[in-house]
């Protein structure tokens, strides 16, 4: 398999915090990788420096060419449009005439069932909506890894089934998933990895299988029996 992330040693400081600690990963075209940890534990800032907008304090970064990524954050950023043309924006912005991007951002819609949303202002869409649309968004531009904060945080129990489907449907089309995540039921789900961090550091890097059965380090396994109650 193609490495398309290689950290060495990674480490990340805002001032005296260290938000990263001597991380050591390497990640491959076509896995589903979960983030897990308590809030803190440097998922997120893992996931900004995969998507280069941390960059390391120490060690280095290996990314394979070409590795075309979009990320979506746990609170998507709607412009005071259409749907559509909150899809096609991006489409327009890589070169694309813009009349072949809206209709490109009208099949895009259709094809992942939400052709009915694409006339509507996506600043008045519910949160879950908003969440749907980001993800389809990025996926529009053709990307070969997908980087998600939090995907279906805050989401309710429909809205986290529609953005599962969406992730679901992206990976089995071949597409690199990194996600972050407190639902260990996603997790399951969703992921062919798990990787849990506490404090900045690795502490274990597991299939999702041999994660939630076990033996883990007692870090994780003190987190797993936590969120499991």
């Amino acid at each position: 398999m193609t490495a398309l992330f290689d950290l060495r040693a990674i480490s990340v400081k805002f001032g005296n915090t260290s938000a990263l600690k001597d991380c050591n990963l390497c990640i491959h075209a076509g896995e589903r990788v979960a983030l897990v940890g308590a809030n803190g534990s440097g998922k997120s800032s893992l996931l900004r420096v995969f998507h280069g907008l941390l960059k390391p304090s120490a060690g280095e970064i290996a990314i394979a060419p070409p590795a075309a990524q979009a990320m979506v954050f746990q609170r998507p950023y709607m412009l005071r449009a259409s749907v559509l043309q909150n899809l096609a924006l991006g489409m327009w912005l890589r070169g694309t005439h813009w009349a072949a991007a809206k209709l490109q951002a009208l099949q895009t819609l259709e094809r992942l069932g939400l052709g009915d949303l694409g006339t509507r202002n996506a600043r008045t869409l519910s949160l879950g909506q908003q969440q749907r649309v980001a993800l389809v968004r990025a996926w529009a531009l053709g990307p070969q890894v997908m980087l998600l904060d939090e995907p279906t945080a805050s989401l309710d129990p429909a809205g986290k089934h529609e953005v599962e489907r969406l992730m679901a449907e992206f990976a089995d089309s071949g597409m690199t998933l990194i996600f972050s995540s407190h639902n260990l039921g996603q997790v399951k789900r969703l992921a062919s990895r798990v990787i849990f961090l506490e404090q900045g550091r690795i502490v274990a890097d597991l299939l999702t299988h041999d994660f939630f059965n076990g033996p883990l380090p007692m870090a994780a396994e003190n987190f797993l029996n936590g969120e499991s109650r």
